[in-house]
């Protein structure tokens, strides 16, 4: 498949995104004999996606990762859907940031200076450094940690992308062992490139993948999951409500993509709708320490606290 075909689905109608939807599921359910699950996060895509699975079969179980880095309103949400599987992590998060270190920028990124920082081959250590391959002697800008994250290699704290790895995959890997199901996602490829060049070569159902998985919604839009939340009228967790609405269900304390945030950030946010999480984080796990280095607004702006009270 090609990226240009994927970007043809993403204008299709959402009827006919439903019905291809519903064909890629009975594609992975029949596969695999009934052997599948439904990879939920108590956010709005992954609700989506158990409703079009239960709609076709019903019986089909919710698996949630409970990291104990979930909103709240998440963690309620998921109590009230039935027939969900509740998987725990072997580490908790602080000890996961002390061994590995915090999720900073990206997980590309994230690697790129863990490799940087912890190396012994001076062969990588180049790479990232430069870009230029040892092997080959040819330069691979890709390789190379981008200049403006650079200074993070001097950075005071651990940085790492093996958070999610600990916290969810793991738990949900062992999971799969232990009943033989494979798993199905709510990932959807409108807001990720490396996600539309993953589709291009496994496309929706990757069968023969080293771990086998299905994206079914990988061709919608998120604005086709707000039409299908409300054309379908299906409850979805208060987080995307006022006071909060919230943009996605993520961990409450990931760094990932913070410095994309434009007007209210994730923990501008909190602080206002979740100051006792945005206490523990910043002075319990140490992210103000991390946020400041790294540039992540933590405070409401003056023009933020200035809505507040006019909304008031």
């Amino acid at each position: 498949m090609e990226i240009w075909q994927l970007q043809q689905l993403q204008t299709l109608s959402l009827q006919a995104k439903v019905m291809r939807t519903e064909r890629k599921i009975k594609e992975w359910y029949t596969h695999w004999g009934g052997d599948v699950y439904v990879a939920f996060s108590g956010g709005r895509d992954s609700t989506v996606l158990l409703h079009i699975v239960r709609n076709l079969y019903p019986k089909v179980p919710a698996v949630f990762c409970d990291t104990g880095l979930e909103y709240p309103e998440i963690r309620e949400f998921v109590k009230t859907i039935d027939n969900v599987t509740w998987l725990k992590p072997k580490l908790t998060f602080v000890q996961t940031l002390n061994k590995h270190g915090f999720p900073v920028v990206s997980k590309r990124v994230a690697h790129m200076l863990h490799q940087l920082r912890t190396t012994k081959s001076e062969g990588l250590r180049t790479l990232r450094l430069t870009g230029l391959h040892p092997n080959s002697g040819k330069t691979h800008p890709a390789g190379k940690v981008p200049e403006k994250w650079m200074f993070l290699r001097d950075a005071p704290f651990k940085i790492s992308p093996t958070c999610c790895d600990v916290m969810k995959k793991r738990p949900s890997a062992k999971y799969e062992n232990e009943t033989g199901r494979k798993v199905m996602t709510g990932r959807m490829c409108d807001d990720s490139f490396q996600r539309q060049q993953k589709w291009a070569q496994q496309g929706c159902n990757a069968f023969g993948a080293k771990r086998p998985h299905s994206e079914p919604l990988s061709h919608w839009l998120q604005s086709d999951i707000e039409q299908y939340v409300e054309q379908n009228c299906i409850p979805v967790s208060l987080l995307y409500e006022e006071p909060i609405c919230a943009d996605n269900s993520g961990c409450m304390f990931c760094m990932f993509g913070c410095h994309m945030e434009k007007r209210e950030g994730r923990f501008q946010r909190m602080k206002r709708t979740h100051p006792k999480q945005w206490a523990y984080c910043m002075d319990k796990l140490g992210l103000r320490e991390v946020c400041k280095f790294v540039g992540i607004p933590i405070e409401p702006s003056c023009q933020q606290t200035e809505m507040e009270i006019k909304d008031a």
